[in-house]
């Protein structure tokens, strides 16, 4: 199977998801901060409201695979399944004894029972250790509600853990340690799967950090790189680097963005809607500024900017200028509409996106641009903080360019 993506918009064939579950129902007031969430879920209503997702992407013709169904069948490959279980159980908090107890649980789980832990993790009572199998001083001091094995519910927004770029992956580097265990199963998936047999890479997680929804594909051969709370400057430098190095783009944008919540990626304030058009957060469309990154002939990078983003990324995509449109229709409204997500469209086709239904404003702003506008519900989706390109990672896109005339 071939996966190749090399734009934000041409048309979608494959996507990968991962249905909401077990791991959202682990999330308590007590924990959601550090977990990442800004409100508990109702478990149900996001499942309901993802399979909506799903099936409208299935209307358009889009093929939808699920991480969890992939894991299981990914640990049913011996070296992938030994891989997993030791990264769970290199976990330092767990101390000798109760790491060997939980060795032992897992090593009685069939691949679909193992891939649920993984994925929605282990609790302590769920253990039921005692008496002469005991879990140690680490599991006597625990709290009856603390985890052994962490839950992932951000694994939802799959388009973080990976990016594609052309038919190279990009296997990021996750910045919060709530969520750096969930590069290991894609990356497992992608390794150890027969579906993606013989994946290049591109980027790898350990190395600098980086994020997916800080990279957008603006054009066959032009990325910009979000750099903020998530991707760091050495993480935009580090894929510069490999991305040259790999003939997979000709210019990259380093975007610098605000270090806060509302805008962690730079998929929160801008994504393609056409070849030559943006949706973007218009309080801070004049301020938004890009370093224009190309490969010197020495090998290094070439660097020039900062220069206003809408306009290095018209002159970087060989445009006269980039049509522009914005979130909302006034500060206000565009601002609370950003919060919601409003900017963080999936493109299914040149012209054809996915948006929350709640932003009502922006969904009647591109419409009047001439974008049709597929509404999907996200209230408890959205708790998360990712909309409809945050919950999807594109492995397969109709090319913009030909693959045979691109800069391989």
């Amino acid at each position: 199977m071939t996966h190749f993506v090399d734009s934000e918009v041409g048309r979608l064939g494959t996507v990968l998801l991962h249905r909401p579950g077990p791991e959202l129902a682990r999330l308590t007031p007590r924990n959601n901060d550090s977990l990442l969430f800004d409100a508990i879920p109702w478990v149900g209503r996001a499942q309901e409201e993802h399979d909506a997702f799903a099936a409208a992407l299935r209307e358009r013709g889009v093929e939808v695979l699920y991480i969890g169904t992939l894991l299981a069948e990914t640990l049913a490959v011996p070296d992938a399944r030994s891989e997993l279980t030791e990264r769970v159980l290199a976990d330092t908090r767990l101390g000798d004894t109760l790491r060997r107890r939980v060795a032992a649980h897992l090593s009685y789980l069939d691949p679909a029972a193992l891939a649920g832990v993984l994925i929605a993790g282990l609790a302590h009572e769920e253990l039921r250790l005692g008496g002469d199998r005991g879990g140690g001083l680490v599991y006597r001091l625990m709290d009856r509600l603390d985890f052994v094995i962490d839950p992932l519910p951000n694994l939802l927004f799959t388009r973080d853990s990976s990016t594609w770029i052309g038919d190279h992956a990009a296997v990021t580097s996750l910045a919060m340690p709530a969520r750096g265990r969930e590069t290991s199963l894609t990356d497992a998936i992608y390794r150890y799967h027969p579906r993606f047999a013989g994946t290049s890479f591109v980027y790898g997680p350990g190395l600098e950090h980086l994020e997916g929804g800080d990279v957008l594909l603006l054009a066959p051969g032009v990325l910009a790189v979000g750099v903020g709370e998530r991707t760091t400057p050495a993480g935009a430098e580090r894929l510069a680097r490999q991305v040259f190095e790999a003939g997979l783009a000709h210019t990259i944008l380093v975007v610098p963005i605000a270090q806060e919540r509302a805008t962690m990626h730079l998929d929160t304030v801008c994504t393609m809607v056409d070849v030559d058009a943006v949706l973007m957060y218009p309080n801070i469309a004049d301020t938004l500024s890009a370093y224009t990154v190309v490969a010197g002939a020495d090998g290094d990078l070439q660097l020039d900017g900062p220069a206003p983003f809408l306009r290095a990324a018209a002159d970087a995509m060989d445009l006269d200028t980039l049509r522009v449109i914005d979130t909302g229709l006034d500060p206000v409204t565009a601002e609370r509409e950003q919060w919601d997500d409003g900017n963080n469209t999936l493109a299914l086709a040149p012209r054809l996106c996915v948006a929350y239904e709640r932003n009502v404003e922006t969904n009647a702003q591109l419409e009047r641009a001439g974008i049709e506008v597929i509404r999907i519900a996200g209230s408890e989706l959205g708790s998360g903080r990712g909309g409809p390109r945050c919950m999807s990672c594109p492995l397969v896109r109709e090319p913009l360019q030909d693959p045979a005339t691109s800069l391989k």
